[in-house]
């Protein structure tokens, strides 16, 4: 019939409506029904989320929380109020102040702190659009060289293989050595398998190193970031498949974009790294805030008495709150839970790019063109 779906039986593909029995069908129907169960993957099983949340999060206080940034100016606004109200009860002349100041004061924090919160969202967006825009252009290059880096009538040579595994590890690296170069890891290249900090302090980062290229003299040490370092591979790689034929002149400007885009995304998050919010404006806003907290018992004695305490607690929790989550997403390459998962996007991107090489050595390798990659092995008889 005209549209309609062919039933199946247990997930297997049906036989031909016309009885007629084709190779391709009597493989899959030799198949047992597990072959087409779904399986485990790995596309973005280390970035995704892995287990549910066993608590709400209105009852969390630790993990990805900013309470343990907050908690001793709160506390110290907190005891700055006992104070004011157990003196206010003391004295026969009343410490308040009218409570119309503190809508005027509300307003001006009000615009600091959504300053604040919209200028460090919009930084860890762009670093995470940054990431992406790599990944992307990993992913372009990678396809391109497996699939293109042959010349017709003229099959690789071992040499040629080797160079084109060689330039998608180096692929791989570069997105591991942006991320170490964010978080001023250096050193890999020096002596592989370690790194060493900004403060000197050795870290051990032995998660590239076989990616890197036989005998790379790193430029670390003379101001080169090894990210740039390794583009200049990749450079070369295009520039000698375009002299052997592989890769006509567009096509190898095309590649040198996308190895241009992943120069320019390394350089943007280089920029939001090494550019924090200018410091007059951390300066005024601490003080502002401390100000702030200060003033509100004074405006609050008269009216709530000992309920002053709970109240600027609460009010002290929020607003040091959102300018402690604003300080946090600042700088969203690091290690803290807030951050961008780095660690886990560039695992993601390691297993996919190896999956693809491991499936061009089984079924591309010996005709440079890709070949048959991503297809079953599957012998189709001539009816």
């Amino acid at each position: 019939m005209s549209g309609s779906t062919l039933p199946t039986t247990n997930g297997l593909p049906p036989s031909p409506a016309n009885g007629n029995d084709s190779g391709i069908f009597s493989h899959f129907r030799s198949l047992s029904a597990a072959s087409f169960q779904r399986r485990p993957t790995f596309p973005l099983a280390h970035s995704t989320r892995r287990k549910p949340r066993r608590w709400p999060l209105a009852l969390r206080f630790a993990k990805g929380a900013i309470h343990s940034q907050i908690v001793l100016p709160v506390i110290l606004h907190a005891l700055f109020t006992l104070v004011v109200v157990y003196i206010d009860r003391r004295m026969e002349r009343s410490l308040g102040l009218p409570s119309s100041i503190i809508p005027s004061l509300s307003i001006v924090v009000g615009l600091m702190l959504v300053f604040r919160n919209g200028t460090s969202y919009e930084r860890w967006w762009t670093g995470r659009s940054h990431v992406t825009t790599i990944s992307t252009s990993i992913r372009n290059l990678t396809r391109s060289f497996l699939c293109c880096s042959y010349k017709t009538g003229s099959p690789p040579t071992p040499t040629d293989k080797a160079d084109t595994e060689s330039v998608v590890r180096i692929l791989i690296a570069i997105l591991y050595s942006v991320k170490n170069h964010l978080r001023a890891e250096w050193g890999v290249a020096i002596q592989p398998g370690t790194a060493v900090g900004q403060h000197g302090t050795p870290t051990h980062q032995s998660e590239y190193s076989d990616l890197l290229p036989v005998g790379l003299k790193s430029g670390e040490i003379d101001g080169i970031g090894l990210p740039l370092e390794l583009t200049f591979f990749v450079e070369k790689y295009i520039r000698k498949g375009l002299d052997r034929g592989w890769f006509h002149p567009p096509q190898a400007s095309q590649m040198q974009m996308q190895l241009n885009a992943i120069v320019d995304a390394y350089g943007r998050m280089e920029t939001i790294k090494l550019t924090p919010i200018p410091i007059a404006h951390l300066i005024h806003q601490k003080q502002v805030l401390a100000l702030f907290g200060c003033v509100l018992p004074f405006a609050m004695v008269n009216e709530m008495g000992w309920w002053a305490v709970p109240i600027v607690c609460l009010v002290t929790f929020t607003l040091y709150g959102i300018e402690g989550i604003g300080s946090q997403l600042e700088d969203p390459f690091g290690y803290d839970k807030n951050d961008i998962k780095m660690d886990a996007i560039v695992q993601d991107s390691r297993q996919e790019t190896m999956a693809m090489l491991d499936e061009w050595r089984r079924r591309g390798g010996d005709s440079g063109d890709g070949g048959d990659m991503f297809l079953l092995d599957i012998a189709v008889q001539s009816p």
